[in-house]
């Protein structure tokens, strides 16, 4: 069997990580977390070196919740 080279293109990645196109796509995920884990979790984007996206537990009693019941954790994989 032949030996496999690969390497990976790292301006082409940066670039695909850094494209609104995969921003679009965190905060599409990002925003059915934070529906699925209920009244009191909000989600946001942030872009620069890549796009990243965050659920956290705004209200008091999401924060209660999620810290009972590990709400996000369970939004996460839901």
């Amino acid at each position: 069997m032949a030996k496999v080279i690969f390497q990976l293109n790292q301006a082409g990645v940066r670039e695909l990580l850094q494209s609104p196109e995969i921003a679009s796509a965190v905060a599409e995920y990002t925003a059915q977390v934070a529906s699925r884990a209920g009244v009191g979790y909000s989600g946001d984007v942030k872009t620069g070196m890549r796009a990243v996206g965050r659920v956290t537990a705004v209200t008091e009693e999401a924060k209660l919740d999620n810290e009972q019941n590990n709400t996000l954790l369970k939004a996460l994989n839901g």
